[in-house]
């Protein structure tokens, strides 16, 4: 691109295009030479500098990486905006977080929480033993909160109560009223008095798409029936004082704000009448709900949310106060556990475009003496009549003739080098209407997904299923933007489209600069040059909940902190799966099938189709394999 054609972009188009201010929640910007960066601690780093940072590691793409400032700047950003809110209303009580492990588990990320959420006593939520040895064996900080969520047996109950003796704050949140006698009985045979919390159904059901989670058809959580069983269960046991927690999971994801305030409200009378029943009430739990705004609209759509934290903070604040004060009941301390509002940003799924396939005309040579095709020749008319007014007439005799070919062709009647002159006829039409339909007032009905028919497939060097399956499960969006050339501008249509070799394997659904879009601009690809994008907000559920499609691994992994000078530490780096891991998975003995193949080998060398020297190369192969990465590797 010419220095002229440059000068006709700006950095700040790129910028609105991809809505970079919008969903980046100011840890994102775009350099004055075009290359995306993160910003944190007053300083700006490329993305493009950490990329040859890992290239320098032997690190290839595709590459998980994390981003410890942004994890840390949101957990600060959580705890300081309740902090505020607190002030500002004279609220009574402190604010304390928790972070739900089944977020992320990995252990770089739930150390890291750990470890900088200590200054706040930010604590875990845990649904389950093994997340429960995990929180005790990285909380730091002696108070901090553990909360159990979940069904819970005499193994989770014990470690709880020698995780109470330890000096946590650990409270078993009673999801149904089986678990209470398991709790009494371990807690009496280890002279330990439980903290317990009682989760109630909430009746307000909020929307987005997770909007099964509340409401009276909650899989979790006592009826009303249940939680007076409970509470009169443990005062027969004299154990009411140990009732201290309520839980209220107002849903996840919520969007809009009003149903935060109404669930907050139900939640202050389950509140309100336990402590008029004598239970020694000190804290309540609103579970998660805080949501990521994906695509950047400030909306009530349910990829997106119409508050701010700050708002969100205030509203859960002020609401409290307001309901309790009205009884002269005592503020309790406020918990919450946000998962996705505290790890989404922290990482990012960088990827290397491998090739394109670009639906527009090509060159094809002419076929000396041969006899053109009637609907051939047709086609090549419509080109001379092809004008503004005529669109809607030419797309479709373009399609009528191409179709009528195709069908010569599937009888016979056609040979192969026709079919190909027509098909590419046909894109020829197409794109001469594509072209100047902006010119236009008006869209004739029909052209209006032009741009999605004609739209390239770009393919990246990733699994969809392995790293982003919220995309393939529930339709989720996920910023997606090229990190450099964002000084020129992007004009190419595409869809992505991953390596695996499934159909559900591609991406067709884009943040827009005003609407969700079917295609994400990009730019054209260079020979000989890496073009990399960038999938952003992807810390929350991805790595958890992805697979081994196609036997397709976990990626690399870097976590980076960046450093007030703008110098990088590259903290942790994990190499992602071998395919002798991901073999290993499931169920394949990696030693046994190398074995299996040099016998195969061998008997190819008795049978006089290879030599034995050349055996030696196969099997050095095969070997090398093994121990390689599952995704594209590009030699050096």
């Amino acid at each position: 691109m010419n220095q002229q054609a440059k000068a006709q972009w700006s950095v700040q188009q790129s910028a609105d295009l991809y809505g970079i201010q919008r969903w980046g929640n100011d840890y994102f910007g775009v350099s004055a030479d075009g290359k995306l960066t993160v910003k944190t601690l007053n300083t700006e780093v490329t993305l493009l500098d950490i990329i040859e940072g890992m290239k320098e590691r032997d690190l290839q793409m595709p590459v998980l990486l994390r981003i410890e400032n942004i994890l840390d700047a949101q957990i600060k950003r959580l705890n300081e905006a309740f902090g505020q809110a607190i002030k500002k209303a004279a609220y009574q009580a402190p604010y304390r977080g928790v972070y739900p492990i089944k977020v992320n588990q990995q252990a770089q990320v739930v150390e890291e929480i750990a470890h900088f959420g200590a200054r706040y006593k930010h604590g875990f939520e845990v649904g389950s033993k093994a997340e429960m040895i995990a929180a005790l064996s990285t909380l730091e900080e002696p108070g901090s909160l553990i909360i159990c969520n979940g069904y819970k047996d005499e193994e989770f109950i014990e470690l709880g109560l020698q995780a109470l003796q330890l000096g946590f704050q650990c409270y078993f949140v009673i999801e149904t009223p089986t678990e209470l006698p398991i709790i009494i009985e371990r807690s009496k045979v280890l002279d330990v008095v439980p903290m317990i919390g009682v989760r109630v159904k909430m009746t307000a059901q909020v929307s987005g798409h997770w909007n099964s989670t509340s409401g009276d058809r909650s899989v979790f959580g006592l009826t009303t029936t249940q939680l007076i069983q409970v509470v009169d269960s443990l005062k027969a046991e004299n154990m009411l004082h140990c009732l201290k927690l309520l839980h209220c999971h107002l849903g996840s994801q919520i969007p809009k704000i009003q149903e935060i305030r109404n669930g907050v409200v139900e939640a202050c009378r389950y509140y309100i009448d336990l402590v008029n029943e004598g239970a020694a009430m000190t804290h309540i739990d609103l579970g998660g709900g805080l949501a990521v705004d994906y695509s950047g609209e400030q909306s009530s759509d349910e990829q997106s949310r119409n508050y701010t934290l700050e708002e969100y903070c205030e509203d859960i604040v002020e609401t409290l106060k307001e309901t309790l004060d009205e009884y002269g009941i005592k503020h309790p301390v406020i918990v919450t556990e946000s998962g996705r509002a505290t790890v989404a940003y922290s990482s990012i799924l960088l990827f290397n475009i491998l090739d394109a396939n670009n639906f527009e005309p090509a060159y094809l040579p002419e076929v000396a003496g041969s006899t053109e095709h009637p609907l051939i020749t047709n086609m090549r008319e419509v080109l001379k009549y092809m004008t503004p007014k005529r669109f809607q007439e030419c797309f479709n005799d373009a399609h009528y003739y191409r179709d009528e070919i195709r069908e010569l062709f599937r009888h016979g009647k056609i040979d192969l080098r026709s079919r190909a002159m027509a098909e590419n006829l046909f894109l020829e039409i197409l794109q001469g209407i594509y072209n100047q339909l902006n010119d236009l007032d008006r869209i004739p009905p029909g052209l209006e997904d032009l741009k999605v028919s004609l739209a390239d497939i770009y393919y990246g060097n990733f699994s969809l299923f392995q790293s982003l399956p919220d995309i393939w499960a529930i339709d989720q969006l996920f910023p997606i933007i090229p990190v450099h050339r964002l000084d020129e501008e992007p004009k190419r249509q595409a869809v992505l489209a991953d390596i695996t070799c499934d159909c559900d394997g591609k991406i067709d659904n884009f943040i827009g600069e005003f609407e969700t879009n079917k295609t994400l601009p990009l730019h054209a690809l260079k020979e000989g040059e890496e073009y990399y994008l960038g999938v952003f907000l992807v810390g929350a559920y991805q790595e958890t909940l992805g697979d081994l499609h196609n036997l397709f691994g976990d990626t690399n992994v870097v976590s980076v902190r960046i450093n007030r000078d703008k110098s990088l530490d590259f903290v942790k780096e994990i190499h992602g799966d071998t395919i002798a891991d991901v073999l290993s998975y499931v169920e394949y003995q990696p030693q046994q099938m190398a074995l299996n193949y040099r016998n195969t080998a061998e008997r190819a060398v008795k049978a006089g189709l290879i030599t034995a020297r050349e055996r030696q190369k196969i099997m050095k192969t095969f070997n090398a394999s093994l121990q390689g990465y599952t995704y594209y590797e590009k030699e050096d």
